[in-house]
């Protein structure tokens, strides 16, 4: 399977973290800031997907544990996290509940047996993939699930004002010729194309701007879906 595009770019972005910050601000730094708040509106969301105690979760690019830390203080579940720098996964290790499992992933595959899987997710993931990679996650996230289990990620799209931010961070880059890191937009109308053609249900699209679990808003927009 082919390899990520991007891994190199974020082994060193962590190194240069590390030596610039102390060990906990890097890793906050490296999942973009807010570990604790973050990870807290994470895991509500999960929540109010449907999370419940004794359930399997699955998350793509787990990062540092920001999610997993937070499902930790408030949920008994089975838990499984996947990065591409073995760094994070390190610290998550270190951050979760011991029976939490964390693997090394740079392949666009995901290491889950058929049907095995409660909720998958993915944060702050599909947003610097190329389309066609979501896509493969999607689909081997489909074959991870067991009937009626449900997928979260987040994604930007132009339609939502709060993101138009982004877009222009990437566009300034272009202009000075520098490669930042790859931000993705994906509409709503693909996400119900790619849902027909791998057998989910669409479940729930939500506003960045919206916390319908209570609390504060992740500020990405949301899909839900579910294997039938």
């Amino acid at each position: 399977m082919a390899q990520f595009h991007f891994v190199e770019d974020y082994e060193a972005l962590v190194s240069q973290l590390l030596h610039d910050h102390p060990l906990d601000e890097a890793m906050s730094l490296a999942v973009g800031g807010d570990y604790e708040r973050v990870g807290a509106i994470e895991s509500a969301i999960l929540a109010y997907a449907g999370l419940r105690d004794g359930d399997i979760v699955f998350d793509l690019g787990c990062g540092s544990g920001r999610l997993a830390h937070a499902l930790g203080r408030r949920h008994r579940i089975d838990y499984y996290g996947t990065d591409v720098v073995q760094a994070l996964l390190d610290y998550a290790a270190k951050k979760s509940p011991a029976n939490y499992r964390f693997k090394l992933n740079r392949e666009l595959s995901i290491p889950m047996l058929p049907h095995s899987v409660d909720i998958a997710c993915a944060f702050s993931v599909f947003t610097h993939l190329l389309q066609a990679e979501s896509y493969v996650y999607l689909r081997e996230m489909r074959r991870a699930l067991k009937p009626g289990g449900r997928i979260v990620f987040s994604f930007l799209e132009f339609a939502a004002p709060e993101h138009w931010s982004v877009f222009k961070d990437t566009l300034a880059n272009q202009h000075k010729g520098v490669n930042g890191h790859l931000n993705m937009f994906m509409e709503r109308s693909a996400i119900d194309s790619w849902c027909e053609r791998l057998g989910y249900e669409r479940v729930e699209f939500i506003d960045g701007d919206a916390a319908p679990w209570g609390g504060e808003p992740l500020w990405q927009s949301l899909a839900i879906l579910r294997k039938p």
